[in-house]
């Protein structure tokens, strides 16, 4: 539970955090904020990659009606959501509004007949002034209000975006916004007594960085602070969030004055806001955490006053850094949580944060959102008119199926039914470009990934039997999504990888994957994953040892499975079942962008 409760953000200056429950230090503590539910990944449908911001009234009553003949609702898809361009372009005394020619009937209408249909009701904001699609209606300073009108239109899920954001340079943000997440260029730092003593500590020869995004250069440390994520190329495993820190163990007891050499900057690296603490190893008392007196630019170094600090004795640590991008997004995001809990206390909404792993996370996302994505846009060449939209299997940066998958596979340790899940996006599924086999991987990626499973075609382009309908039906997989246990597969072996195949972030696509999800009762699904454009036709296989021990601690019953004499395995695609009375699982090549998909079950 969060003490002193943010429920409302400022347009002036980012959020005074009271609160140790929203510092960085707060990350690994596992604890999420009060009410947070524990469920399983979403299953439904959203308007964005069918329609953009075209979608209108009379089309989502569509997609609700022919989800209901298509019987998805009996396959376990329950949300339809309104992505961006459903709102009037500015608020109405200070409150939200519908579009008037798009949705006549307003959002209560619309939530009405869907939830008539037995399905759940989802809409879309923004965490920034604007939404992406421009409206001036984003929730920040009015998050409180919001949660009102939510409530009382009587929605179940909300997608929250991070355009136009004040706080961060997130997109369409102004680029000098980098001035509030990350730290200045640090020389030197000095403590001077009440009694005159001094003590100077050089930045990059007493200094230590923490993390992996700081580092120096030339004679100062740069780049305080943490990754963007929004792209693909950096991993999301270790510390992404950096320090610089001061061994004071020799520094007498007491109170002294800050003096840090430094170099401001408006820019991706070097900014204006310094966050001060001290650590005894146990607990950080903090001193200063906001913008400091800039200089003429990042190369003009001065020696200012920052703040005064109290030293303890013993093992004592200075931390000089910036954990603002993660923290303000954690405080702008919680601020919408909250408000939703108080505005209805019993109403269950599900809170999903589309920051597009911005600010990784997977660190912090957990305590307020029920998932989380994890990259920009999975396309940007959305439907409209009549026409699909474009997905890939493979492009540059984000917009693929499988630049989404390399970094979501290697995220298992970040997701959990009581955590959250990552989110590659919504899926491509029915969008030009994506042929049948593409699909079906694409579907079994994301179903062994516990990866919300979301919809995004014109759900009038699909008919039952189709092979679209056949693979987004298919429960043999969905049941991998949805299992009971909860538990994100993990890559136990890939052809590019010589160790650590769950960690190391691979981007070349010239390989085979084998992933390994632990499933409740006993099972465990496996999965043979081609990305490569040409077939394999290699005979591929792992032993079960193998993929037991590196997923034993998250099975169900370790030791059934491992003594059983004999496995059933069932081929989740084709159905065909055989038996197993080794301990060696293959497959006999896989064709380019295939899968082979299998569940085996211990005989006892």
């Amino acid at each position: 539970m969060a003490s002193d409760k943010i429920t409302r953000t400022s347009r002036e200056h980012p959020q005074i955090i009271s609160s140790k429950d929203y510092r960085y230090d707060s990350f690994k503590n596992g604890k999420t904020f009060e009410g947070k539910k524990k469920r399983l990944p979403a299953m439904g449908w959203n308007s964005w990659n069918a329609f953009g911001s075209g979608n209108t009234e009379a089309l989502t009553k569509a997609m609700a009606d022919r989800f209901i003949e298509l019987e998805l609702d009996k396959a376990g898809y329950e949300y339809l959501v309104l992505d961006d361009g459903c709102y009037n372009s500015e608020r109405v005394d200070g409150k939200l509004t519908n579009e008037p020619l798009k949705f006549p009937s307003g959002f209560k209408a619309l939530a009405d007949y869907i939830h008539t249909k037995g399905l759940k009701f989802g809409m879309y904001n923004d965490i920034g002034t604007n939404l992406c699609a421009g409206s001036a209606v984003g929730t920040c300073g009015f998050e409180d209000v919001d949660a009102v009108s939510y409530t009382d239109w009587d929605i179940d899920f909300l997608k929250v975006d991070n355009c136009y954001y004040l706080w961060d340079n997130a997109t369409f943000s102004n680029g000098e916004n980098a001035r509030y997440t990350y730290a200045p260029r640090i020389k030197a730092v000095k403590l001077v007594s009440q009694d005159g003593s001094e003590y100077t500590f050089n930045a990059v020869i007493d200094g230590v960085i923490t993390g992996r995004h700081a580092r120096i250069e030339e004679s100062y440390v740069t780049n305080i602070g943490t990754f963007d994520g929004t792209n693909i190329g950096n991993t999301p495993v270790g510390d992404q969030s950096s320090e610089l820190n001061f061994d004071l163990k020799n520094v007498t007891e007491g109170s002294y004055k800050l003096y840090v050499t430094y170099a401001t900057g408006k820019e991706a690296g070097v900014g204006e806001w310094l966050q001060v603490a001290v650590s005894d190893g146990s607990m950080s008392d903090f001193f200063f955490d906001n913008l400091v007196e800039s200089t003429q630019g990042p190369e003009d170094f001065k020696e200012n006053y920052v703040c005064d600090i109290a030293v303890k004795g013993g093992d004592t640590v200075l931390r000089l850094m910036n954990h603002r991008r993660q923290e303000n997004t954690l405080c702008s995001y919680a601020a919408m949580y909250n408000s939703l809990k108080e505005a209805d206390p019993n109403k269950d909404i599900l809170l999903s944060i589309c920051e597009w792993g911005k600010t990784m996370p997977g660190d912090w996302g957990y305590k307020v959102g029920d998932s989380w994505r994890i990259l920009n846009d999975i396309t940007f060449q959305v439907g409209r008119d009549g026409d699909p939209g474009r997905g890939y299997w493979e492009a540059d940066g984000t917009c693929s199926i499988t630049s989404q998958y390399d970094k979501c596979v290697i995220m298992d340790e970040f997701a959990s039914p009581e955590r959250g899940w990552n989110d590659p996006d919504m899926m491509v599924i029915g969008m030009g470009d994506v042929d049948e086999t593409m699909a079906k991987t694409h579907f079994a990626m994301w179903s062994m990934m516990n990866s919300p499973l979301m919809l995004g075609m014109d759900l009038r382009k699909v008919e039952k039997g189709d092979y679209i309908w056949n693979i987004i039906t298919n429960q043999d997989i969905i049941a991998l999504n949805q299992d009971e246990l909860g538990v994100q597969a993990k890559r136990v072996w890939s052809s590019l990888a010589d160790k650590d195949a769950d960690k190391v972030y691979l981007m070349d696509h010239n390989r085979v994957d084998i992933l390994a999800k632990p499933l409740y009762g006993g099972d465990i699904a496996v999965s043979f994953i081609n990305l490569s454009g040409e077939d394999n036709t290699n005979k591929i296989e792992i032993s079960l040892d193998n993929i037991v021990d590196v997923i034993e601690g998250k099975m169900a019953n370790p030791e059934i499975f491992k003594d059983a004499q004999s496995y059933k395995i069932k081929d989740l695609w084709t159905g065909e079942e055989n038996s197993l009375s080794g301990r060696i699982v293959s497959v006999e090549g896989i064709k380019a962008h295939d899968n082979v998909t299998l569940r085996i079950s211990p005989i006892r």
